[in-house]
């Protein structure tokens, strides 16, 4: 169940839509597939949040997108990319891979191990335009810049190296140690999204773990620890 605590809703983890095949375990945030929650319809222009798991060797044959910002972050593992462009790449961990599919795109996606999982979050955002070309782009983020600090992956106007997303979004991410703390401020007339990729964090007084979301609404200033090491995403959404 989601609860109300002042400016902010938290969607819990074991409240989550669930897919499951003979190659993936994937837990839907947001409405998808056969999923359907009339609370959970994405939030601004996020519309997609899948922790997908998939086992070695095996992975998601070749489909085709239209109008969206497709972004990748692996976890854990690698994941193999090809698509219609010609683009074809590994996506390893610290790495945000983003795709615009614009006016239409085909991909695939493939655990490139054959002995290991891999475990990687996807994420669509709705772009501020349609019709767009198609593109790709993909970045590594070094553990040191995200250790201990937000470091920002994905921006509007691809600044400080992070990769471009057409929609007015902030992505950050972080990885921490026990002990360790990042601030944040979202200003007045912003709105946030923190996902718990791995581990367990608290929010401001609030004890989350992996795969809770925390909604945001409006001017707030955001503490975020660990006494045992997490991984966090934190969207700033127009």
């Amino acid at each position: 169940m989601s609860s109300h605590t002042k400016n902010y809703l938290i969607h819990n983890r074991d409240a989550r839509g669930y897919t499951k095949t003979s190659w993936l375990d994937s837990y839907h945030t947001f409405s998808f597939g056969s999923f359907y929650d009339p609370n959970r319809l994405g939030f601004r222009s996020l519309r997609v949040i899948n922790d997908d798991r998939v086992i070695p060797g095996a992975g998601f044959p070749t489909h085709g997108h239209r109008d969206m910002e497709i972004l990748t972050y692996v976890l854990e593992g690698q994941l193999e990319h090809k698509d219609s462009l010609g683009s074809g790449s590994i996506i390893r961990p610290g790495e945000a891979q983003i795709m615009s599919a614009g006016t239409g795109i085909t991909h695939s996606e493939y655990n490139a191990s054959q002995t290991d999982p891999v475990h990687f979050l996807q994420i669509w955002i709705l772009p501020n335009q349609q019709g767009i070309a198609p593109r790709y782009e993909q970045k590594a983020f070094p553990l040191e810049e995200r250790r201990g600090k937000l470091r920002l992956i994905a921006a509007k106007d691809g600044r400080d190296g992070a990769v471009t997303v057409y929609q007015d979004v902030d992505l950050y991410t972080s990885t921490l140690e026990a002990g360790e703390r990042v601030d944040y401020h979202v200003k007045a007339h912003r709105y946030g999204w923190v996902q718990i990729a791995q581990g367990i964090a608290t929010l401001n007084t609030e004890e989350l773990r992996a795969g809770d979301g925390v909604q945001l609404t409006g001017e707030q200033h955001l503490t975020i620890t660990t006494d045992v090491g997490a991984e966090i995403l934190l969207f700033d959404l127009g």
